[in-house]
């Protein structure tokens, strides 16, 4: 696509404010599109953000926001001195968000859960701002110990919005949550997700069958669906020694 071909794609696309989709869910959306679509093929180069965000007529923030979305996705890349530029193939899979649960499933690796915790209570103010929710706002907070052929391998605490939760411990107890999130018609669009680790903690050790300061890795996850709302804010720990996570790497 040539410079101008991008200035009339820019120029084509309107912001709704009426919309209750977020602005740079709304920007973010439109590239996206028209990177899938093939309207703008890889290597194809953007102006900076402050004159894309002017042509567009958003603030520059919302404008970083939606570039570092599609950073996140893996459509973009910034390179100091060359600009952003885009890498993403034509042809793309469909993004599938997974579960432990569906992972463990599909290896064959009979995955059981106990509930732990399944309790509503006013989000404080780390969760409520994972979340995008005013502090004190209504939420529910699930904790679970998962475990692959009766071995601990996994606790995970995720936090959702309560009008999400139509489902109950005994649920969660035969699903996955994303399923169960599924079956209610939530369309999950992309997480962010970091990846830690640290040792256990006496109590961690004793439920994961783990001596006394054993290393783990730790995941923080939040998930939004297709109308740019955060679903769930996840923290999980796993026994480093039975659990990797897998990253598929690809030269732009």
């Amino acid at each position: 696509m040539s410079k101008s071909d991008l200035e009339t794609l820019v120029a084509d696309f309107s912001i709704d404010r009426a919309s209750p989709l977020p602005l740079y869910f709304q920007v973010a959306t439109h590239f996206e599109n028209a990177i899938t679509s093939g309207l703008l093929p890889p290597g194809t180069l953007f102006e900076n953000e402050i004159l894309l965000a002017d042509r567009i007529g958003v603030s520059r923030p919302t404008m970083r926001r939606a570039m570092e979305q599609l950073v996140d996705q893996g459509m973009i890349v910034r390179r100091r001195g060359i600009g952003t530029r885009v890498v993403q193939p034509k042809v793309r899979r469909p993004l599938e968000l997974t579960s432990l649960y569906d992972d463990l499933a599909t290896a064959g690796r009979k995955p059981t859960t106990t509930v732990l915790a399944f309790e509503s209570l006013p989000a404080d103010e780390e969760v409520a701002t994972k979340l995008g929710l005013t502090p004190g706002a209504p939420v529910v907070k699930i904790v679970r110990l998962r475990a692959a052929q009766v071995e601990p391998i996994a606790v995970m605490t995720n936090y959702l919005p309560a009008d999400l939760v139509t489902f109950g411990a005994s649920d969660l107890a035969e699903r996955g949550l994303y399923d169960l999130l599924r079956r209610k018609g939530i369309h999950l669009h992309s997480a962010t997700q970091t990846v830690g680790a640290r040792n256990a903690t006496p109590q961690e050790a004793v439920l994961l069958d783990q001596l006394k300061g054993t290393a783990l890795l730790t995941m923080q996850r939040e998930t939004l669906d297709d109308t740019g709302r955060v679903v769930e804010y996840a923290t999980h720990l796993y026994v480093a020694n039975n659990y990797s996570f897998e990253i598929h790497l690809v030269e732009p």
